[in-house]
């Protein structure tokens, strides 16, 4: 801390210049707020310093993406396996034991091809949000690869064609896959119903109290509670109309081979 008269070096404690005798006792408050502020633009970092910070940072960034990048990789081969390929197997196994093992009647077989795809799309959907465009291929592959490998399996035992011979076993073929296919797409729906139900729940305290203060400061409360019921009630059914549907577009074309 300098006086402020002949600019020589004070004590923060003395009330008197030692250099030029003066008084500075009304100059005080002032001179240490001036030594506070030198202060505070001395622990300021020079631009070089913020660069590197800057550059610091960036590289940390790049590395965490890198890392999300690395772990949805993981993830996603992780679901294929779980929500694809395992219900695969399954399915390839129910044949094996329906038609080989114990080789009773199709309509098990349907039925347990009907039923078994759809808890694992509804348990991928439930988890957290998904692009539907990839997992609908996905779907396409599980159908068809079932199929083709329920006819390989039959073919190793009876030594029949694996691929379809003339236009009805194509056409069974693929009502078969249809069927295996609308049944993922089913739990695929409910999955997604359940996600959008939890997600609501956690916004629909907030969305109450707007409608509350909506109600009250607007004399057609009663019609606009009504509108967000109604809203609200289509989002809880609509998706499980449309889930049903594609139940019975799955049990059509599972059974109707068989039944007609």
């Amino acid at each position: 801390m300098n006086c402020p008269y002949c600019l020589s070096e004070v004590s923060v404690d003395a009330y008197v210049c030692k250099t030029c005798s003066r008084d500075i006792y009304l100059f005080k408050p002032m001179m240490l707020k001036v030594a506070d502020l030198e202060d505070q633009l001395a622990a300021i970092p020079s631009a070089e310093m913020y660069e590197l910070r800057i550059a610091e940072l960036e590289n940390l960034l790049e590395e965490q993406n890198h890392q999300l990048e690395e772990r949805s990789f993981f993830t996603w081969l992780f679901e294929i396996a779980l929500y694809l390929i395992v219900p695969l197997l399954l399915l390839l196994l129910a044949h094996w034991l329906i038609t080989v093992v114990y080789d009773t009647k199709m309509i098990y077989l349907r039925i347990v091809s009907m039923v078994l795809p759809l808890p694992f799309a509804y348990f991928l959907f439930k988890s957290h949000a998904h692009k539907l465009l990839p997992w609908f291929i996905g779907v396409v592959f599980l159908a068809i690869a079932s199929v083709i490998g329920m006819s390989w399996i039959t073919s190793l035992v009876d030594k029949s064609p694996v691929w379809p011979q003339n236009l009805f076993e194509w056409k069974e073929v693929l009502e078969y896959s249809a069927s295996i296919a609308f049944s993922f797409l089913t739990g695929m729906l409910l999955g997604g119903v359940a996600y959008a139900s939890k997600q609501r729940r956690r916004k629909e305290g907030l969305v109450g109290l707007l409608s509350k203060v909506a109600s009250s400061n607007l004399s057609g409360g009663a019609s606009i509670q009504g509108v967000h019921s109604l809203m609200k009630t289509l989002q809880e059914y609509g998706g499980t109309v449309v889930a049903l549907g594609t139940t019975g577009v799955s049990i059509y074309t599972g059974l109707k081979g068989i039944l007609g």
